[in-house]
């Protein structure tokens, strides 16, 4: 078994992400794979919650589910206003938006080939 394997733990991790994201009614989740890109991290996930309270709760219940199911801490950012909640958990980035603020970043434009978002 390869379980011990990074890309085995980041794909773990990648997958209770996004059904974190998911479960929680999460919108428009994006991954994109950093592998070879960047040192980063091995992924990154972006979506949004529909109000600042939705994305503060995403992250929280997210960062929880993989505190209990991975004994992974996650160092998280953003959460005093809810418009932009990132999530580092090392091998995956998580960032989390109010729809108006990812509009304005449009982060998936700098990571996905051919910019669509």
């Amino acid at each position: 078994m390869t379980s011990d394997s990074p890309d085995a733990t980041s794909e773990a991790l990648l997958a209770r992400i996004l059904t974190s994201l998911d479960e929680d009614k999460a919108e428009d989740i994006v991954q994109v794979d950093l592998r070879g890109k960047t040192s980063i991290g091995d992924y990154m996930v972006i979506c949004s919650g529909r109000s600042s309270r939705q994305v503060v709760a995403l992250a929280e219940k997210m960062v929880e589910r993989l505190k209990h199911e991975f004994d992974r801490a996650s160092k998280v950012e953003g959460k005093d206003t809810g418009d932009w909640v990132l999530v580092d958990t090392g091998d995956v980035i998580v960032h989390i938006f109010r729809p108006e603020v990812r509009d304005f970043y449009q982060l998936e434009k700098m990571w996905v080939p051919g910019g669509s978002a």
